[in-house]
């Protein structure tokens, strides 16, 4: 199914980790997929969401690599960028984190995506990661099964 077919009755969008890193490195395998979804978020007919664990993940390696551009370029994109909130998490998210990490056996980074999303009342979350389409609260939109358009 294309994703664009998929983004039918989505006004916000989660953010995760993969999906930032593909789009600001231009990864050509996700390029056809990941760059309509921007040109939505940047022209403001789709709102993203994305949180600390977006920006943290993002930052590994450009700190490993010392490469300040590139930090700079995450950072930017996540967190100052029209039409993508940046969500801080408290403490009704944590819980919640906790919850669905309970539900559905998910790593704790990846609880704490989906808490945020839905507490910014995101209908679908983009991601990489097959597993976290076991979440049912929302859409989960994996890269890997979408097609371009």
């Amino acid at each position: 199914m294309s994703l664009s077919d998929r983004l039918q009755n989505v006004k916000h969008l989660f953010l995760d980790t993969a999906p930032v890193i593909y789009y600001v490195e231009e990864n050509s395998r996700y390029w056809a997929v990941l760059d309509p979804v921007f040109d939505l978020i940047y022209d403001g007919s789709l709102i993203a969401v994305t949180s600390p664990v977006t920006l943290a993940e993002c930052l590994v390696y450009p700190y490993i690599w010392e490469q300040s551009q590139l930090q700079q370029q995450f950072t930017n994109l996540i967190v100052r960028t029209n039409n993508i909130t940046f969500m801080p998490i408290d403490e009704n998210m944590a819980q919640h984190a906790g919850e669905l990490r309970a539900k559905y056996n998910i790593e704790l980074p990846d609880a704490f995506q989906v808490a945020v999303a839905l507490a910014a009342e995101c209908e679908a979350l983009l991601t990489n990661d097959r597993r976290l389409g076991r979440v049912t609260e929302l859409q989960v939109l994996v890269l890997d099964e979408l097609q371009a358009g």
